[in-house]
């Protein structure tokens, strides 16, 4: 059987996770036990802050449709359950697209609606 000697792929694997973690403080930046720690940490928070950037932007969406629909006296609630009842299929992000980039178009909407 002929010899496998493993030094370049185990150097390249520790260069990868090395270079990931460019840009880290101390020594995770450049210590292979602790930068491979940090890596694999960060990779859980940005996996976890994916999800809440869903949440949060939806958020969003709601806080800026409730302030243009108490600005034509209704409530964000009211507007979702008129919308339910009629069956429009409208979703948050372009109905508060809708409010703050086209203002009439979202009160003629609202006055068609109600």
């Amino acid at each position: 059987m002929t010899r496998v000697k493993r030094g370049v792929s185990a150097s390249k694997r520790r260069k990868n996770l090395l270079k990931d973690a460019k840009g880290y403080r101390w020594k995770r930046k450049s210590h292979y036990r602790a930068a491979k720690q940090a890596v694999i940490k960060a990779g859980s928070y940005a996996l976890r802050d994916r999800r809440a950037k869903k949440r949060t932007f939806r958020a969003l969406w709601i806080t800026r449709l409730n302030i243009a629909c108490r600005e034509m006296g209704l409530k964000y609630s009211q507007l979702i359950k008129i919308l339910s009842d009629k069956k429009i299929v409208l979703d948050r992000k372009i109905l508060s697209q809708m409010a703050l980039e086209n203002p009439t178009i979202f009160k003629k909407f609202i006055e068609s609606v109600k």
